[in-house]
């Protein structure tokens, strides 16, 4: 297919086109052309959209499915549809199946059953067995078919000696280990961020300080061992300052935050509305702020939906019975788009998270392969259940305002836009 965007506005920091409106032209799946006008010709599919931008392509770090095992919640197939809608054109998807993702066979599958999509689909394979925390998984086998780093989904990794001994045996073949960062002793039985609200509620609160223990331990051992070390969707001020510090010591850490610990805060509570259980849990204004600031100042890495489908008999119960999670796919781009410059959202979703899971990064340039997003930064909008494209329907957006709209992208050779 040859395609034709007109007029569309490159947001690329690393492209000599950066904050220029060009017509682009793609020709089997290749950027053949950038000018400032193009000739339309009856064999190009040609692109006019009002207010039309274009970035890399968006790679979203946290994403859950539940094929295979909970087709259910949601389907490959699907999933990366609502992926490819919502203007991402990689995935990483988590290992939360059943049976877990924790061997070759279980990574190779996911590739394969993914080979046709627009999107990219990168496993993360369990850092142990079933992630039950107790004996480390096939973590080489699994990065050779293809696993681009290693987690036990939403499971703090309690065995210090076990993180330990992940940290050194993955540096010969530079893996990227996760480590969530909650501390269960200290978080209890908590389902609500400890504080004022949690208070006023009656809800069992879970401290910050849960985050801050497992984080300080998790820093001290990557200290000692060395490797690489990813803590997933952070949420509070004090994460922010444990981390600037291990930077500053020249640590190999990374880390990333939930587009909805980033948006939304704890006085959401108030209607004991089960959509607004998540892990971590909403936290106060003061962390929302500072983890804003953090991504501006490259203290944060990446965002990342967390999208997380959960059946709707775990949601539409009573608050403190409710499964955590939230979808986030269909959201991101709205609801992130209200709180940051648009360059400092850009950057966090397309060339620092590739170069953290060491994919190639590119740029967009003629010559380079079309892997891009469309999109309109401007223009408010509320998030309603007719915008969820997920099988499930378990979003903490829903009334929320958005700003601006995914039109689609192009990836894979293949051109997938919204209606």
């Amino acid at each position: 297919m040859n395609t034709l965007l007109k007029s569309a506005t490159i947001i690329d920091s690393s492209s000599a086109y950066h904050q220029q409106k060009k017509d682009i032209l793609i020709i089997g799946g290749r950027i053949k052309k950038i000018s400032d006008n193009i000739s339309i010709r009856k064999d190009y599919k040609v692109i006019i959209k009002d207010n039309l931008h274009v970035s890399q392509g968006w790679f979203d770090t946290s994403v859950s499915f539940g094929e295979p095992g909970y087709e259910e919640r949601e389907t490959i197939n699907n999933g990366l549809n609502v992926a490819a809608k919502s203007g991402f054109t990689a995935v990483a998807v988590n290992a939360n199946t059943n049976p877990i993702i924790d061997n070759k066979s279980a990574i190779e599958f996911l590739i394969n059953k993914s080979s046709n999509s627009a999107t990219r689909l990168y496993p993360i394979g369990a850092l142990t067995k079933g992630s039950k925390g107790m004996n480390m998984a096939e973590l080489y086998d699994m990065k050779k078919s293809g696993a681009i780093a290693f987690s036990d989904y939403k499971k703090p990794v309690l065995n210090d000696n076990l993180l330990k001994i992940a940290l050194q045996y993955t540096q010969d073949f530079n893996g990227l280990i996760f480590s969530f960062p909650r501390n269960n002793s200290i978080s209890g039985e908590g389902i609500v961020n400890e504080g004022v609200n949690s208070t006023i509620l009656g809800l069992k609160g879970a401290p910050a300080l849960a985050e801050h223990l497992q984080i300080s331990r998790d820093l001290y051992l990557l200290n000692y061992t060395g490797g690489k070390l990813h803590i997933p969707t952070i949420s509070s001020k004090k994460s922010i300052e444990l981390i600037k510090e291990a930077k500053k010591k020249g640590l190999n850490i990374t880390c990333s935050v939930a587009a909805h610990n980033l948006v939304i805060t704890d006085d959401e509570l108030h209607g004991f509305d089960s959509k607004n259980k998540v892990n971590p849990p909403l936290r106060t204004k003061e962390d929302t702020k500072a983890l804003k600031i953090a991504i501006a100042s490259g203290v944060i890495d990446i965002i990342t939906s967390d999208h997380n489908p959960i059946n709707i008999e775990n949601k539409k119960v009573e608050f403190s019975e409710a499964k955590d999670g939230t979808i986030g796919l269909e959201s991101f781009f709205g609801a992130v788009n209200s709180v940051l410059k648009i360059e400092d959202f850009i950057e966090s979703i397309t060339n620092k998270p590739r170069k953290i899971f060491g994919l190639k990064v590119t740029e967009i340039k003629e010559g380079n392969q079309a892997d891009l997003t469309l999109f309109d930064p401007e223009g408010d909008s509320i998030f309603s259940t007719t915008d969820i494209l997920s099988t499930s329907k378990n979003s903490i957006f829903i009334d929320k305002k958005m700003k601006g709209k995914v039109f689609g992208v192009f990836a894979n050779k293949q051109l997938i836009l919204n209606k």
